[in-house]
């Protein structure tokens, strides 16, 4: 285990330059100028500008901005706001960001598991249409609707507020607007996964051996069952910790998604790259979580797939 978290982490630098090298040359090579404004720059500005960012060429803004960022960790100013450091703007709102994805998280798994082993254990009755209910409209409409429908919702009955951020009510509404796709997909994972494993002999034994239902079921039954699952909490995690732009739009969550899709307007690549590189280390790092528990649910798995 430990050889093969080695391995994992040694490979995370090449991943993340991968990633940077894609990432700088979309953002490069994609029109649009981060120095332009709504009014002509003037030139004698603008080359200033470009001076200082070293952006005169894609070789020497490569050189610097990577340099710094490997030696220093340092994403540097923002293009479009010199003002504001990358490294400023990533501290104060990836912090927003992850705590409603994680708040999203912690409605859609348990929901999700808990409706999927209902809709297997009682196929056809009304736990297994809420499940296909629920998949549905979590694949099927997108989150901007799910959010504004939530929004109606809230400006009608005024429960909860529709926008702001700093109590725990403000999580609410858009926690869950950003859990039901997540919670889709793990209803019908776990579904299936239930399905297949109540007909194993192991379940049938146990039993023949007088084991209650609940027992078969939450203990031996959902220990394997829920090993699908876990392959897509990773991604789906760092997706949802990082990715809830829309949401973070209609709710006015003053997270990273508003400054993400603003880089990505405005052509401000330092920002860009910011976020990007900072996504995938999500993932990876998430991914490698997954892997590990992987292994601690189910001790027959070897990471390193030596075993005969």
């Amino acid at each position: 285990m430990g050889k093969v978290i080695f391995y994992r982490l040694l490979q995370f630098p090449l991943i993340l330059a991968i990633i940077y090298l894609i990432t700088f040359a979309l953002a490069w090579w994609a029109p649009g100028n981060p120095f332009q404004n709504e009014r002509k720059l003037d030139p004698v500005v603008e080359q200033t500008l470009k001076r200082q960012f070293h952006a005169e060429d894609a070789g020497s803004f490569l050189y610097h901005h990577a340099k710094n960022v490997i030696l220093h960790g340092d994403f540097g100013p923002s293009m479009k706001y010199p003002e504001w450091p990358v490294n400023h703007i990533l501290a104060q709102k990836l912090p927003v960001s992850i705590t409603l994805g994680a708040f999203a998280m912690c409605i859609a798994v348990p929901i999700g598991v808990g409706v999927g082993t209902l809709a297997a254990v009682r196929r056809g009755g009304a736990m297994d249409w809420l499940s296909m209910t629920i998949a549905l409209v979590g694949i099927s409409v997108p989150g901007f609707v799910i959010a504004s429908v939530l929004l109606m919702v809230a400006m009608k009955t005024g429960m909860f507020p529709v926008g702001g951020w700093g109590t725990f009510i403000h999580l609410v509404l858009p926690g869950l607007a950003l859990s039901l796709a997540p919670m889709a997909y793990i209803v019908r994972l776990t579904r299936v996964a239930m399905l297949d494993t109540l007909g194993a002999d192991y379940v049938r034994t146990a039993r023949a051996k007088g084991m209650s239902n609940s027992v078969v079921i939450w203990k031996h039954c959902l220990r394997n069952a829920f090993l699908p699952v876990l392959s897509y909490l990773g991604p789906a995690t760092a997706m949802t910790l990082v990715g809830s732009f829309v949401v973070e739009k209609v709710f006015s969550v003053p997270g990273l998604g508003e400054h993400f899709v603003n880089s990505v307007l405005n052509r401000d690549r330092t920002l860009i790259l910011g976020v990007v590189i900072v996504e995938s280390a999500f993932i990876m790092t998430l991914n490698l979580l997954v892997d590990i528990a992987y292994a601690w649910i189910d001790p027959r798995i070897d990471l390193s797939a030596k075993s005969s």
